[in-house]
């Protein structure tokens, strides 16, 4: 498995599949290709579907500013490595092709082409949850020592930056008001949630102040504000919402919320090798359902679960966001996807809590359900899959009630 650091990406929103993916895409074509006349990017599938409303056009134009550039749009023609496929063409002044490089945005802003996979930096040895636990046992360590003995000491300045970049949105978020960028002329809601919170006492206040967390991420994310993928642009609100809950209510540390950090990062990486963190690819499932296994796990190693209840917790994380669809309407990231990031921060806790009442046993292992949902996820029509074509996204006229 390669390093957690590709989990953790600091960016701009709304998706790392569809713009932090093909931004880096287009900005490595351009470097290569710096003396080309004229270049033409052909997207493909779910990118090309979703694509105006992820804002990937503009991710590429960006790049490509003050060239000559032509953006094509298919969002019918799939290529078959990956529903999130891109063409990018080179031609010298006299039209003669200089390069030709087909690229996939594979989710969380990782790129592979047709001659590469994602394990090309291994640093982790073992690629399973069970082998993992296994050599917890046998070494009487907990899932954050293994990420430090593979990754280094200097894993945790590097979670400290992605710690600091969290705070920051939810901090930026719960300020901003005002309407969402796109069509649907969505309101923020965080700032108003945050303030309501604020005259509520006992569970009812937590709750609430949970709830303006994630919004605050979640509403960055979709404005297009720096972020930090958590596996995903889309599920950037459920980790930081459950990390700084803790922060706030439990008054943890940054040690502990960066040992936190290093499990869920590691969690993530299990999923994204296993199966999938590309709602193109799985749905919404693989988004939304990997952040809340790594949000699960890390609330219950925050509350002093054994390295069992935290892998029971991680899994019902999984288990229980089984088929969910990636369905946005008019190809935005906001619905459903916001609200998806507050809900599944409140399950997490639901998870945490299950868990620790158990002694960690438990019948469906993380392994298995992470092959169960890379196969629901292939099985899914391609129309609940980041097309916009089926789900809540086919739904017209959309008023307030």
């Amino acid at each position: 498995m390669e390093s957690i650091k590709e989990i953790y990406r600091i960016g701009c929103g709304p998706s790392s599949s569809h713009t932090m993916g093909p931004r880096k895409a287009a900005e490595q074509f351009l470097a290569r290709n710096q003396n080309a006349g004229k270049f033409e990017v052909t997207l493909f599938g779910s990118l090309a579907a979703t694509g105006k409303g992820h804002l990937t056009g503009v991710a590429i134009e960006s790049v490509f500013e003050g060239r000559d550039l032509e953006l094509i749009w298919k969002p019918e023609e799939f290529l078959k490595k990956h529903p999130n496929a891109m063409r990018l063409k080179s031609f010298d002044a006299e039209g003669t092709l200089l390069e030709e490089w087909t690229v996939y945005s594979v989710g969380g802003g990782a790129i592979i082409d047709d001659n590469t996979e994602l394990a090309s930096n291994v640093i982790y040895d073992l690629t399973t949850m069970d082998q993992i636990l296994a050599w917890c046992k046998s070494n009487e360590k907990q899932l954050w020592e293994y990420v430090e003995l593979r990754e280094g000491k200097e894993i945790w300045a590097f979670l400290d930056e992605v710690w600091s970049a969290m705070k920051k949105a939810i901090k930026t978020g719960m300020n901003n008001e005002g309407e969402l960028p796109g069509g649907l002329r969505l309101p923020r809601k965080s700032h108003l949630y945050h303030l309501k919170a604020k005259t509520y006492s006992g569970p009812m206040r937590k709750r609430s102040m949970l709830y303006a967390y994630a919004l605050a991420v979640s509403e960055e994310n979709a404005a297009g504000g720096v972020i930090v993928t958590a596996p995903t642009c889309g599920a950037c609100g459920v980790l930081p919402a459950i990390l700084y809950y803790h922060k706030k209510f439990y008054k943890f540390g940054k040690k502990d919320i960066l040992k936190a950090l290093a499990t869920a990062g590691l969690i993530g990486n299990l999923v994204k090798t296993n199966a999938s963190i590309s709602g193109a690819e799985v749905g919404c499932q693989g988004e939304v359902g990997t952040a809340c296994a790594m949000a699960s796990g890390a609330a219950t190693q925050l509350h002093g679960g054994t390295v069992y209840q935290v892998e029971y917790s991680a899994e019902m994380g999984l288990e229980h966001h089984l088929g969910l669809t990636c369905d946005p309407v008019l190809g935005l990231v906001q619905i459903p996807c916001i609200e998806r990031n507050v809900f599944a921060a409140a399950r997490a806790l639901n998870h945490n809590t299950f868990a620790l009442l158990s002694d960690g046993r438990h019948r469906i292992s993380f392994d298995q359900v992470t092959e169960t949902m890379m196969k629901t996820g292939l099985d899914l029509s391609y129309s609940y899959k980041e097309t916009s074509l089926g789900g809540l996204a086919s739904l017209k006229g959309f008023t307030y009630r």
